[in-house]
């Protein structure tokens, strides 16, 4: 679906967050991650970077049926100084974006849209909540960046229904993900799949089992574990509600 970012103003946030995330756990590297378990803000770091080096790769070999190898990824694990290995990933991969451009095909794990701009995208939820991390490690967290989570529901449903091969539950459901004030998404659930489609946000959105209505923060803080669906108002099945939103990858 549409993003609401522009291919560049993707590449700034990109930029934003990951530093973001850098300045946050200066000087608490030690520091737990409790929305990434048995990390500390030194592992935030290591794979946000990670993550970056190995993009920067994909976007650079271009289409294909797998990504590249991990041992083909130049310097993926640190090396010298942390945020000096940190910061050069950044910039490995927001290079490899801009000399790619949006439309350019590549391989994704979440099949289409399988193209750089998707990658950029993605890379700007990733380092969104990543940061969030680091802010909720050191005990202040609040919501998400405003201009990121804005787009971040529509990105994630966009890219993680899909892979909702098959809904495992021998039931057929609906779910509505109402973000407020922004959009509305209709999620049709069956043992055969999932498909996805928008509906207008605020309005009657037919039978539905559940309705998820929150901020676009908080479905996003739900959507990537780091909340609880007690977060969001939810009309309907509560426990439906809840299997759905831990239905996702969250890579």
């Amino acid at each position: 679906m549409t993003s609401s970012l522009s291919f560049d103003r993707r590449l700034e946030l990109v930029a934003e967050r990951s530093a973001a995330l850098r300045s946050s756990v200066a000087g608490a590297l030690d520091v737990p991650v409790p929305g990434c378990p048995e990390w500390t803000g030194r592992d935030l770091v290591a794979h946000l970077g990670e993550v970056h080096r190995s993009w920067a790769l994909v976007v650079a070999v271009g289409p294909g049926a797998e990504p590249p190898d991990d041992e083909d990824v130049p310097e993926r694990k640190p090396t010298g100084d942390l945020f000096d290995w940190s910061e050069r990933s950044t910039e490995l991969l927001l290079t490899a974006l801009a000399a790619a451009g949006p439309n350019r095909r590549v391989w994704t794990w979440w099949g289409e849209p399988a193209d750089a701009g998707a990658v950029a995208r993605h890379q700007v939820q990733e380092a969104t909540v990543h940061a969030w991390d680091a802010e909720d490690a050191l005990g202040r967290a609040g919501a998400l960046a405003t201009e990121a989570a804005a787009d971040g529901v529509d990105e994630f449903l966009s890219t993680s229904v899909p892979m909702l091969a098959r809904w495992p539950e021998p039931v057929t459901a609906a779910v509505v993900v109402d973000e407020v004030p922004g959009g509305a998404w209709r999620v049709s659930l069956d043992p055969g799949g999932a498909r996805l489609e928008r509906v207008d946000p605020g309005g009657p959105h037919g039978a539905a089992d559940v309705v998820l209505r929150g901020s676009a923060s908080d479905l996003v803080l739900v959507f990537y574990r780091r909340r609880g669906i007690e977060t969001l108002d939810v009309t309907g099945d509560s426990a439906l509600a809840e299997r759905f939103a831990r239905s996702f990858p969250t890579d």
